[in-house]
């Protein structure tokens, strides 16, 4: 195995453009000792450093460890939509969770927006939030009743002000018939993620980075174990790591991995409309502006597919830029391009409260289902009011234990846990190479090698470096994704770098040197 990485690095070799458009994040230690604290989060994201933020001003005494630096897995490489204007849609929404639930569904990403606006406001965070409508739009295809039915469910959940226009009339792009959904927002995350840690630094609270939680424990004696002689003893502990790496099998049969694709054009200032933009293709594409001095980013989403089930990305990012060019004449050159990964639930919404079969003062915040930064604030909100011991009017609605008989949510699950259980045939065919001459510099492939299997990476100058085929997490065989140079899980998401070492859960652990496979 190699060296760690550059302790920068994020979840993939690719560069979005928010950390090309601000400075680096501040850093922070690694925890040497075992500390004792209110509360423990796990998870340097916007999902931990708000739930941080928000016991924080409760006067609780709160510690973040995060196992990278802060921002180094999804929460950098989202697209920063703050909308109630969900992707699952209002009228599916309807069906699985009824009016009431829908309606709750609203209201929480709504006051979700109005949360992050009213931190901004309150430390003084310069993080380019603004207001701003957003456009529900329709593919080539796409029919025109989609949006009566959407707007008509909308309405029933409480979004009286959406309405449906012939055109947004928005420069520099034709959307067609489309709905508004006004009071929408924006901001940059690396901004705002700044501005939430200081926060949380002047309220007392501890960051901690480059510190890995190894095991998680609730009850009388809850802590997050870093190793055998450091640990973070605490009432509480939240795991708010995009997937919870304390659950082995409950929610990871819940929630699906999805690698979702990112760009961002150069186009001349105010050459399109600021707005969010989204329309009703599955997958569908999401849009929005980031301004920069002299000129604007043209943030454009989409081309999902499940984690490690993609041979060419970078097909991916080809046609999301074609269909980028097609739509947006006035893009002038593509300066960034990325890819995330969000978690599907199975039932349209995520998932925030007591982690199931757990101890009830252990919480998880995962399944954003795209709405990363609306559901990651909401979760916060939820946790703080549990920890609390306050009543939350969501806490049932995104209760991790739920379970949705609905037909469309059964269907959904069964669909999704196929494609896991197909997966593990790759444990008996043989490998994308008979041999690692045949890997190219600077690419990965997988051989067998007896019984098991074996991950190779071939870096640049042609050596090779391997580890265990093998996921940590249930045993699935790993795929290399050639855009982000990384090891991916095609059952449950787990990815690890070219050299195997762990970049996103549910695994725990990295990739097992080969001499372990034998």
């Amino acid at each position: 195995m190699a060296d760690t990485p550059h302790p920068t690095r994020t979840s993939g070799a690719t560069f979005s453009s928010w950390f090309g458009t601000t400075e680096a994040l501040p850093k922070y230690p690694s925890l040497r000792k075992s500390i004792v604290a209110d509360v423990v989060v796990v998870g340097g994201g916007i999902a931990g450093l708000t739930t941080a933020y928000l016991l924080g001003r409760e006067g609780l005494e709160v510690v973040v460890l995060e196992d990278g630096e802060l921002a180094s897995g999804e929460s950098g490489r989202t697209t920063a939509h703050l909308s109630n204007a969900l992707d699952d849609r209002y009228t599916t929404l309807e069906q699985l969770f009824g009016e009431a639930g829908a309606r709750l569904a609203a209201d929480s990403h709504g006051q979700a927006i109005d949360c992050i606006e009213e931190i901004v406001r309150r430390e003084h965070i310069s993080c380019d939030f603004t207001r701003l409508n957003g456009y529900l739009f329709l593919p080539k295809n796409g029919k025109p009743k989609e949006l009566d039915e959407e707007k008509a469910a909308a309405y029933r959940a409480g979004l009286t002000d959406v309405q449906r226009v012939p055109d947004a009339g928005a420069k520099g792009f034709r959307t067609g018939e489309c709905l508004v959904f006004p009071d929408q927002g924006q901001f940059h995350i690396l901004k705002y993620l700044r501005g939430l840690a200081e926060a949380i630094e002047r309220q007392g609270g501890k960051i901690f980075t480059h510190t890995h939680v190894a095991e998680v424990y609730g009850g009388n004696q809850a802590r997050a174990v870093i190793s055998d002689e450091i640990d973070v003893q605490a009432r509480a502990v939240v795991v708010a790591t995009n997937t919870p790496m304390n659950d082995r099998v409950v929610m990871h049969t819940k929630q699906s991995p999805y690698r979702t694709y990112a760009l961002a054009a150069r186009v001349p200032k105010g050459a399109v409309t600021r707005a969010l933009y989204w329309d009703t293709s599955d997958p569908y594409h999401y849009i929005r502006l980031q301004e920069q001095p002299d000129y604007d980013l043209l943030i454009v989403g989409g081309e999902d597919h499940k984690t490690g089930q993609e041979d060419k990305p970078e097909e991916r990012l080809r046609c999301l830029e074609e269909w980028t060019r097609e739509h947006f004449p006035a893009v002038e050159s593509i300066e960034y391009q990325w890819s995330g990964q969000v978690m599907e639930p199975v039932d349209g919404l995520g998932y925030a409260g007591r982690n199931p079969l757990d101890a009830e003062n252990v919480y998880i915040i995962t399944g954003d289902s795209g709405h990363g930064m609306t559901h990651s604030t909401l979760g916060a909100q939820i946790i703080t009011d549990l920890i609390l011991e306050r009543p939350n009017p969501w806490a049932h609605l995104y209760d991790p234990g739920r379970v949705t008989v609905r037909p469309e949510s059964v269907k959904e699950f069964v669909r999704e846990n196929v494609n896991v259980v197909a997966e593990y045939t790759d444990l008996l065919t043989g490998g994308d190479v008979s041999k690692p001459e045949e890997i190219a510099p600077g690419t990965g492939a997988v051989l067998r090698r007896g019984i098991t299997k074996v991950a190779v990476y071939r870096d640049d100058a042609g050596n090779t470096h391997e580890c265990s085929a093998i996921c940590p997490h249930l045993g699935c065989v790993v795929h290399w994704n050639g855009l982000e140079k990384s090891w991916d899980c095609p059952c449950h998401g787990s990815r690890f770098d070219a050299y195997g070492h762990l970049m996103n859960g549910p695994a725990n652990a990295n990739l097992a040197p080969t001499n372990s496979a034998e």
